[in-house]
């Protein structure tokens, strides 16, 4: 029996990279009748860079007030992402963002946010994009390799375009 493809993570570090790959994620999804799940995951600030802030801002409740600010800043650039890659697809395109079921913004470690939730959901195929940083990373980010290593999963990593 050939696999079939109901949920797809797709996972975005909000990089322009990222942008291409969900377009993969969307013809998937087109292709195999699957939904999307998307997932973005901000990194938690390391304790050392939480004492620091906390040392520049005097009480309690505006460091919190910060870190609030920052994730919801970033959630904010996922939904004019989003809206931005809607709007610049075909009239005859757009009602495929039906297929996007959620749209999660989690603070955590990524290799493993991405894997616990694609296992919560789930779901049969991850798609990601690669970074470019060097020879040795030329097709992947290191958060794009260790999910590659460690998934359970098909997972599907878009190399950054030419420009």
């Amino acid at each position: 029996m050939l696999p079939k493809i109901n949920k797809i993570l797709y996972c975005t570090d909000l990089s322009k990279n990222a942008a291409f790959a969900f377009r993969y994620a969307v013809y998937l999804a087109q292709q195999t009748g699957a939904n999307i799940h998307i997932l973005s995951v901000i990194e938690q600030l390391p304790s050392d860079e939480r004492l620091t802030l906390q040392s520049y801002i005097y009480n309690q409740s505006g460091s919190e007030e910060f870190l609030q600010q920052r994730l919801s800043q970033a959630q904010a650039e996922l939904q004019q992402r989003l809206t931005d890659f809607w709007a610049s697809l075909p009239v005859e395109d757009q009602g495929l963002a039906q297929k996007v079921v959620s749209c999660d913004l989690i603070e955590g470690h990524p290799t493993q946010t991405i894997l616990e939730r694609a296992e919560t959901l789930n779901c049969d195929m991850i798609v990601m994009g690669g970074h470019e940083k060097g020879w040795l990373q030329a097709l992947l980010g290191s958060v794009a390799r260790e999910v590659l290593r460690d998934s359970r999963i098909p997972t599907l990593i878009v190399p950054q375009p030419k420009e």
